[in-house]
């Protein structure tokens, strides 16, 4: 009895260290993230809009969800200066075509695809410097129009796989 005890003291040991090991390297990380553990800052600069057109609000927007994200999903800090990586760019594409036509040469969808070109700077390795034009898609009914909720969850959809592509292209190397 007290050979199973210490047997099972010991695997709950074992499993502790390495738990342990995992979390105090600061490079893996179960998300997939890895970052360098000298890395301890980011800073997001405002992303601005050079698209043709221009959506009210939508560059800061992106700018506080890319923010919230990279907080989120790792242990970095936030700063607005002096990061030791950094995030820039601009909304340099925002369109809406039609999509998917019915048989009366009608057009049954829309899409808004937005593109957005971000720089990552990381100050402590030039070689993880990228320069890369992320874009993706919402398609919505013909009938409704971009305004409101339409908006909203385009606009949620739209900059949820941005924010992804950009968070594994720079800090999982993906």
């Amino acid at each position: 009895m007290i050979y199973s005890k210490l047997k099972l003291l010991k695997n709950i040991l074992a499993v502790l260290f390495i738990v342990l090991l995992c979390n105090s390297c600061g490079i893996y990380s179960f998300s997939g993230i890895s970052i360098s553990p000298e890395i301890k800052t980011f800073e997001v600069e405002k992303f601005r809009s050079t698209s043709g057109i221009i959506e009210a609000g939508l560059d800061r927007r992106f700018t506080t969800e890319l923010q919230d994200y990279i907080l989120n999903q790792t242990n970095l800090n936030l700063v607005t200066n002096n990061g030791d990586i950094i995030y820039d760019g601009e909304i340099i594409d925002f369109y809406i075509a039609p999509n998917n036509a019915t048989d009366t040469n009608n057009t049954a969808e829309n899409r808004l695809t937005i593109k957005i070109k971000v720089r990552f700077t990381d100050l402590k390795n030039s070689k993880n410097n990228l320069e890369k034009i992320f874009s993706h898609f919402y398609d919505y009914p013909s009938a409704d129009q971009l305004i409101g909720a339409v908006a909203d969850v385009a606009y949620q959809e739209i900059f949820e796989r941005i924010k992804q592509d950009i968070v594994n292209a720079t800090l999982a190397k993906w």
